[in-house]
């Protein structure tokens, strides 16, 4: 299985590491059963954080055909009282909705099989775009009427999964994402002994979506 965990300028440098880290050494536990690449809509490219000037280097494109697709949050000022000029995460956020990611997160959300998780504002990116509209999940505490206001329908959770939409709540929540994917995707042994590795103690709710009930058969017959 091939996972892309998406580089957009301005990302939030622990909503990518974090899940890029625990489902790297989830892959390698299970024998390279799932790889993990770091992928930009533009292509290979350096991206630069939002956080101290630290980039990355995104080696492949973003491929809706990817098994998973995880989009982070933006690092940066909530707001900009002082008129600093500082790029906020709100419009960092925005900003992704003039690049190719939406139109691209959005063929993988159609199509069959492809898991799209969100890590903190990553949830509000894809809502900003329209992407949300009716669908349950779950952003930073400071982002979530932002969130209702698009569309989405909000859950105050850790996780939150409805169907193959799997989003997570403030930065450090990334670790959870990354650990519910691998029980999700690959064996609970590797997820616990991928927690233990971490020594990362798991918390929270994690809300999923009810599994609509199957049709009742026919009655007995006289």
């Amino acid at each position: 299985m091939r996972t892309q965990v998406v580089l957009f300028d301005g990302f939030d440098l622990l909503d990518v590491i974090a899940p890029f880290e625990v489902l790297h050494a989830g892959g390698e536990a299970a024998g390279s059963a799932l790889v993990v690449e770091l992928a930009s809509a533009e292509g290979p490219r350096e991206v630069l954080s939002g956080t101290g000037g630290v980039s990355l280097r995104a080696t492949a494109a973003l491929d809706p055909g990817a098994d998973v697709l995880v989009v982070p949050g933006a690092s940066g000022p909530v707001d900009d009282p002082q008129e600093l000029g500082l790029e906020t995460i709100p419009v960092l956020l925005s900003r992704t909705s003039d690049t190719p990611l939406p139109a691209l997160v959005g063929q993988a959300m159609a199509r069959e099989g492809t898991v799209v998780a969100t890590v903190c504002g990553g949830s509000l990116a894809l809502a900003m775009a329209g992407l949300l509209v009716g669908r349950r999940a779950v952003t930073h505490h400071l982002g979530m009427d932002v969130l209702e206001a698009t569309g989405a329908l909000r859950v105050r959770a850790r996780v939150v999964e409805d169907g193959r939409l799997i989003s997570a709540g403030g930065v450090t929540s990334g670790l959870a994402l990354g650990l519910h994917l691998l029980e999700r995707l690959l064996d609970p042994q590797v997820t616990l002994d991928v927690a233990e590795l971490f020594e990362h103690e798991r918390r929270g709710t994690t809300w999923r979506a009810p599994t609509p009930a199957a049709p009742a058969g026919p009655g007995p017959r006289a």
